[in-house]
């Protein structure tokens, strides 16, 4: 039971110190230069107030002896600057005593997580699909049946959708908002909502069908844990999606390659073929086949014949016949309520992708982005790479709604202060100052090409996708071909890489962008490569050169 004491302890000496606070910083300003091996400019710090809150940095690290080493460092002020170095973060807590409180809570993490959502587990989901499978619709009637939207807006986009001549797009535009959007009857950006199921807080992101969007779609699959597959039932729209050139397949590939193993496929539009089981068993046959190469597990792969624009088998099972007598598994609601939790590293270093940048009213700016690991609170300094700047959070938004923390998969919006908003752009990402993230412009990666028309050769031009960054980028090398399961070399310095092969690769990006070796951070290890608006491969970073 040491914590408690060395709080109080802390406090009492908290008090005392008080007095002498300027001595310590500009000690640690100093020591802090040397220890952290960044600059940290003076500027800033000064700015900020000479204590710019790094008090619950100690705590992030989630060990309770940083407490104990706080105290003893604060009983002793006038240390020489080694001692200070080591434990400089701790020093600096003497300024805010009241977040003390909440900090020393911070510390467990994961019980705090358990009562936040009332028990409720948190839960990405993504929606993806061939254009026109019907996915925003099926998404926006299930949100109006849950109650999500209410009847007086749902009767506005009615009214609306049937002026502009799209009806049936009423339930569409729950999700898509923006004119454009609305007037081309297309969704060209991902959707993001949160509904909640009996045990579940879902956040709904629904992604871009049409294959010009693929670089929306691939922002959203990155930040998903579990994905909805919308195929269109009806006779010659489901080969369309399905055959070459059809999204179906491409969707079905890139989530698997961003890590989403839980799948649950809606067959959409039952209803124009009259609900038969043949259709049913038929799509559900050809793309079983298909997501079993794609890596997906049988087990893993749910198939829901479902009706967005009549609502049907949406929220409560169907009660229509023809369905009825032949099917009698779940709902769609119910199938994301059964999609087991993914594991939250909520115990590594804080990272955070960023997905949107803006401008807020007052001073600082705004970020939008789904913490990939780690937690965060509001007074915390935190690195944005690849610029390498540092600042301090301001404010936390959950869902719109201010929050004093936020850990590993939530969608937040992070006030900052004490940097330009020029420096970040979509994709970099923020992490804790003690163990920052690498940035490089070079790097090797394992790859699986999928299939393309031309062989890959050294000098081979690509679009790098990752999280939210796409990235031109060339292959500077081709290392090996790898075997597909044992991963042995079977061929070193490949003058070509062909469809099917597992290689390893060295690729390098115009402009540094920052990756995590795949080992230590799946979700931040992976990326896509693309080649003239197609999919070519998915890889894993090995190595980190520069």
């Amino acid at each position: 039971m040491p914590l408690t004491v060395s709080g109080k302890e802390k406090d009492s000496q908290t008090s005392r110190i008080e007095s002498d606070v300027p001595k310590v910083p500009k000690k640690i300003v100093s020591g802090k230069k040397q220890a952290t091996g960044f600059e940290v400019p003076c500027v800033n710090t000064e700015e900020n107030g000479p204590n710019t809150f790094p008090l619950q940095k100690g705590h992030s690290a989630g060990d309770a002896n940083a407490n104990l080493g706080a105290a003893e460092v604060l009983s002793k002020p006038t240390l020489p600057p080694q001692t200070v170095q080591t434990s400089e973060e701790q020093t600096m807590a003497p300024t805010p005593v009241k977040k003390a409180g909440k900090a020393k809570q911070q510390i467990d993490v994961k019980a705090e997580l358990e009562k936040r959502q009332g028990g409720k587990h948190l839960l990405n989901l993504v929606v993806i699909g061939h254009v026109d499978a019907g996915k925003s619709t099926l998404m926006g009637h299930l949100l109006y049946l849950l109650g999500n939207v209410n009847k007086r807006t749902m009767h506005k986009y009615e009214q609306e959708s049937k002026k502009a001549g799209k009806a049936s797009f009423a339930y569409a535009w729950v999700l898509d908002e923006t004119g454009e959007e609305r007037e081309r009857g297309v969704t060209m950006d991902v959707g993001m909502t949160k509904f909640e199921t009996k045990t579940k807080v879902i956040t709904l992101m629904d992604a871009p069908g049409h294959k010009d969007f693929i670089p929306n779609m691939i922002t959203g699959a990155a930040q998903a844990d579990v994905a909805i597959l919308v195929v269109d039932a009806s006779r010659g729209e489901f080969e369309a999606g399905f055959e070459t050139g059809g999204q179906t397949r491409e969707h079905g590939l890139l989530v698997r390659s961003l890590g989403v193993t839980q799948l649950a496929v809606a067959v959409n539009k039952m209803d124009q073929v009259n609900w038969q089981q043949e259709r049913f068993l038929e799509i559900t046959g050809k793309l079983g086949q298909f997501l079993r190469q794609a890596g997906f597990k049988e087990s893993d792969v749910a198939y829901i014949p479902t009706s967005g624009l009549g609502g049907e088998n949406l929220v409560t099972r169907s009660q229509s016949s023809e369905l009825t007598k032949w099917y009698e598994g779940r709902c769609l609601l119910e199938q994301i309520d059964s999609f087991k939790p993914p594991q939250r590293s909520v115990d590594k270093p804080f990272r955070l992708c960023v997905s949107d940048v803006f401008k807020d009213q007052g001073s600082g700016f705004c970020v939008t982005g789904k913490i990939e690991a780690g937690f965060v609170q509001v007074g915390e300094r935190l690195l944005a790479m690849p610029p390498n700047e540092t600042c301090t959070v301001k404010g936390i938004a959950l869902h719109d709604e201010p929050v004093d923390w936020a850990a590993a998969g939530d969608h937040v919006s992070l006030t900052l202060t004490g940097m330009d908003i020029i420096k970040i752009n979509v994709g970099y990402i923020f992490c804790c100052p003690k163990e920052p993230i690498k940035a490089c412009t070079r790097f090797r990666a394992r790859v699986l090409i999928f299939n393309i028309e031309i062989p890959i050769t050294k000098g081979f031009p690509v679009l790098l996708h990752y999280q939210t960054v796409s990235e031109p980028a060339t292959i500077r090398r081709l290392l090996s071909v790898l075997h597909k399961s044992t991963g042995e070399v079977t061929k070193k310095k490949p003058k070509c890489l062909s469809k099917g092969q597992n290689a390893l690769i060295e690729l390098q990006t115009q402009r540094p962008i920052a990756l995590e070796l795949y080992k230590d951070f799946k979700e931040l290890g992976r990326f896509m490569l693309r080649y003239s608006g197609s999919t070519i491969a998915a890889g894993v970073v090995t190595e980190i050169k520069e």
